[in-house]
């Protein structure tokens, strides 16, 4: 759908890169601009590949790698040739700093008036917390998110993915998509500021009704756990299944599956240890393994799910006959699966041919400088012999 929309990205990390990789997957040029030697450090980042950062080689599909020097007057002003040759440019850097490297939203609309400019940052461009820094777990701390995952002693715990991250890259994705539709429709850009935080906050809406008009600080109390039809219950190995029955008629289908109808009448009690109900569903469950309820599941109409691995996941019959997840094979890396970030999984959006392994750095340099700005192999050189690429 973005066939012929291309996308600078001076992003680094995960929010601005993950917000880029789902343009990819829907068809735009993205093109990648990384410091030379270096990259973008999501490369050396954490565990890793032959040397690759997996959270890079996870969120870099599909986009076109070059190497520019932004220390450089001479590498800031490559940079904003190819900025002005785009339909959107997102960055990441805190506020003003692209102001002050030459790549900023106002100078680059005086030439590129249609420009769709994203700025992706944790505080946004504005308030009082514009100029800190933060990470994933600050944001979602101030959102009010974090607040609700909590372990049985009420204690926060610290969540194992990066939602800030991704529901910012989400958020910054929908908005340049939203201003593209704007653009086509009256030839006018747009600047985005982007705030994971305030992406965070945005997810609240109900917590906030909730807590407004009832002082209830853990949103829809039903949703919670607090029901014997929608809870997470034990199996017999020691892993866990989602029973998610609100509906009276999942919740008999379940009764009846299980040969017993007696509990339907107890289809919304609480779950109190001195609920017999509650206490024989969870000795049920136990009497089973993990895969027979996976197997129950999938034949009983009753709002069921396991509680599966990301190792499990992808190779879940649901996911695999969907296209969610596809392996790409990489002359660097070897075989890597990645998954889809597009509605309807890989090839609904791009041609499966035209999705590609995550870029070395600066694989791109000779053809983006060379067909989108015109310079020729010999400045190229030169530039590259004095790091300005």
């Amino acid at each position: 759908m973005l066939h012929g929309i291309r996308v600078v990205d001076f992003t680094r990390y995960l929010p601005g890169p993950f917000a880029t990789l789902r343009l990819a997957d829907m068809g735009a040029e993205v093109i990648k601009v990384e410091p030379p030697h270096t990259g973008d450090p999501a490369r050396l980042m954490g565990d890793q590949l032959q040397g690759a950062g997996l959270v890079y080689l996870a969120n870099n599909r599909s986009k076109k790698s070059v190497t520019i020097n932004l220390k450089e007057a001479e590498g800031r002003e490559l940079a904003f040739q190819l900025a002005a040759q785009a339909d959107v440019v997102i960055e990441g850097f805190r506020p003003g700093v692209a102001d002050a490297m030459g790549i900023g939203y106002d100078r680059l609309k005086e030439v590129r008036p249609d420009l769709v400019y994203c700025s992706l940052t944790g505080y946004g461009q504005t308030g009082p917390l514009r100029s800190l820094g933060g990470h994933d777990l600050n944001y979602m701390a101030l959102s009010g998110v974090l607040s609700q995952l909590r372990d049985q002693s009420g204690r926060p715990i610290q969540p194992g993915i990066q939602f800030a991250d991704m529901i910012g890259g989400i958020a910054a994705s929908e908005a340049i998509l939203a201003a593209l539709v704007k653009k086509e429709r009256t030839g006018e850009g747009s600047y985005l500021d982007i705030s994971m935080t305030d992406a965070m906050i945005g997810i609240m809406t109900g917590h906030v009704m909730i807590q407004q008009v009832t002082g209830q600080e853990r949103g829809v109390p039903q949703l919670g756990g607090s029901l014997i039809s929608y809870y997470l219950y034990e199996t017999r190995d020691g892993r866990f299944v989602s029973l998610a029955a609100l509906e009276k008629k999942f919740w008999e289908n379940f009764c009846k599956a299980v040969g017993r109808e007696d509990w339907i009448g107890d289809h919304l009690s609480p779950t109190h240890e001195e609920n017999g109900t509650f206490a024989e569903i969870r000795a049920l469950f136990k009497s089973r393994t993990f895969a027979e309820w996976s197997e129950f599941s999938r034949k009983v109409d009753c709002c069921m799910a396991p509680v599966l691995d990301p190792g499990e996941m992808v190779n879940d019959p649901y996911v695999r006959e969907k296209g969610l997840v596809s392996d790409i094979e990489s002359r660097e890396w070897g075989r890597l699966c990645q998954v889809a970030t597009s509605a309807g999984g890989f090839g609904a959006q791009r041609r499966q041919e035209e999705v590609t392994p995550p870029p070395a750095l600066g694989q791109h340099n000779l053809d983006v400088f060379q067909t989108v700005l015109n310079v020729s192999p010999k400045q190229l050189e030169e530039w590259a012999e004095r790091g300005i690429i």
